[in-house]
């Protein structure tokens, strides 16, 4: 899989074609039309290089020449910083403060959730549907507030939150009436162009 546009670059991304991790950071190279090489990763035969390069063995994994980074919202702050065409981040530092604040968030309350989510065992991945549920239901405002979340340009937010949605059908979570708003957004989101061309085969499938 590769994500082709106009700017030339000799990065590498290690991915997995069902990480929500790694998606997040596909959809900031595709908002930002990033040309990268990306290494189709099976989380069951990780590639011997990946090791080499990332002491955890983890996805995603970049490598931009002698730069090796391995933790999503590092990687994606810094492609933003390296690509600042078009920005995913507020200048100012406070208004900074607060997007980090809310993937800080997301990381804790949603993205804890998935390997729960993704769990063989009924118990675990029933309790953890639920938890994201009633997470997502109680943030429908939020979702309401602005045409983006939190803000009114798409942001690293936004990359962040879309994976977790575009797997909703997969974890078997359905949200009630009162989240409409989220849902809103999702479809919102689901259109657009970045979002299209940075999803795996596998991805697709997810929602078909």
């Amino acid at each position: 899989m590769a994500l082709v546009a106009n700017r030339r670059s000799v990065m590498n991304l290690f991915s997995s074609a069902t990480c929500p991790q790694s998606h997040r950071v596909r959809v900031v190279l595709a908002e930002k039309g990033i040309a990268v090489e990306i290494t189709d990763v099976d989380s069951s035969e990780n590639p011997e290089d990946l090791l080499d390069l990332n002491p955890y063995n983890t996805v995603p994994t970049l490598v931009d020449r002698e730069l090796v980074l391995y933790d999503p919202r590092a990687i994606m702050e810094y492609l933003d910083e390296r690509f600042p065409h078009p920005p995913l981040m507020p200048v100012d530092p406070v208004s900074r403060a607060r997007p980090r604040l809310a993937l800080y968030r997301i990381e804790q309350d949603w993205y804890s959730l998935v390997p729960a989510l993704e769990s063989k065992g009924e118990k675990t991945s029933s309790k953890a549907r639920k938890q994201l549920r009633d997470s997502l239901t109680a943030s429908a405002e939020v979702f309401a507030a602005k045409p983006f979340f939190l803000s009114d340009e798409f942001s690293l937010v936004d990359a962040s939150v879309i994976p977790i949605l575009w797997r909703m059908k997969r974890y078997r979570v359905e949200l009630p009436r009162q989240a409409k708003p989220v849902l809103d957004y999702a479809e919102s989101m689901f259109a657009r162009e970045s979002v299209l061309a940075s999803l795996s085969e596998a991805e697709r499938e997810m929602r078909e």
